[in-house]
């Protein structure tokens, strides 16, 4: 079995801004609502459908066709 980054027992600091957090969860809650609507299901079958394919292509690193 491999030691990964090594046996230290070392504590890590790290500052996470809550904005931030609440922002990016209230972003995923809206995302999901989205995609439960049947209004969304109908744009997909159109191919019409942008804002979840923006927020896919984001995740990937790719800038979003606007």
């Amino acid at each position: 079995m491999s030691v990964g980054f090594g046996n230290k027992n070392e504590t890590l600091k790290v500052s996470i801004n809550k904005k931030e957090i609440n922002r990016i969860i209230k972003k995923y809650k809206k995302a999901k609502k989205i995609m439960k609507s049947n209004l969304y299901q109908v744009q997909v079958m159109d191919g019409t459908e942008t804002y979840i394919s923006n927020l896919i292509k984001e995740a990937e690193g790719d800038p979003p066709d606007i």
